[in-house]
């Protein structure tokens, strides 16, 4: 599942309008135009499993970076809980940034929780919802910190299903 795969499944879950994606990108700190997000919201030609429809002419999308979607997510947890003033004498808060494409997954998984202001419990139920069964356990590992010993990277099935399942949470 690629980047562009993400905001498209997000988008559709959330039922997320185009002005609200706009606006969402500039609170993450990323100034795109509503052409940009529509060819965003384009599935990339990689994605694409029937080869019979190669001869079809298709739209040209834009590339959903890692830092794009980043801003995305960060600019999501601002435009659901509103900006987090710093108190002074406090340390700086550090952000969590995906720093590869393997942890991705685990980052977005994260940062939806804060943004939805999901509890554990509500994400397994989220994962219920779309037929996956996930344990308390592999739901700890999945937030746990790249490195440590119980981390599992969180692969394609359980972001896919999650998606899947806050789409079923958000559109009933």
């Amino acid at each position: 599942m690629d980047n562009n795969d993400i905001l498209i499944r997000l988008r559709y879950a959330l039922d997320i309008q185009d002005n609200h994606m706009i606006e969402i990108f500039k609170l993450g700190g990323v100034e795109l135009t509503k052409d940009e997000v529509k060819k965003m919201l384009i599935k990339s030609k990689e994605s694409y499993v029937d080869e019979s429809e190669e001869n079809v002419e298709r739209e040209e999308n834009i590339k959903c970076m890692n830092s794009t979607l980043e801003a995305f997510l960060n600019g999501f947890i601002i435009f659901k809980r509103g900006k987090q003033d710093e108190k002074p004498g406090e340390p700086e808060r550090q952000i969590l940034s995906i720093n590869k494409s393997a942890n991705l997954n685990n980052i977005m998984l994260k940062k939806l929780k804060i943004a939805l202001s999901l509890t554990s419990e509500d994400m397994l139920n989220i994962f219920e919802e779309s037929g996956l069964t996930v344990t308390k356990g592999e739901l700890g590992a999945l937030f746990r910190k790249e490195g440590h010993k119980h981390y599992k990277e969180c692969g394609d099935k359980y972001a896919k299903n999650f998606l899947k399942g806050l789409a079923i949470k958000y559109r009933k």
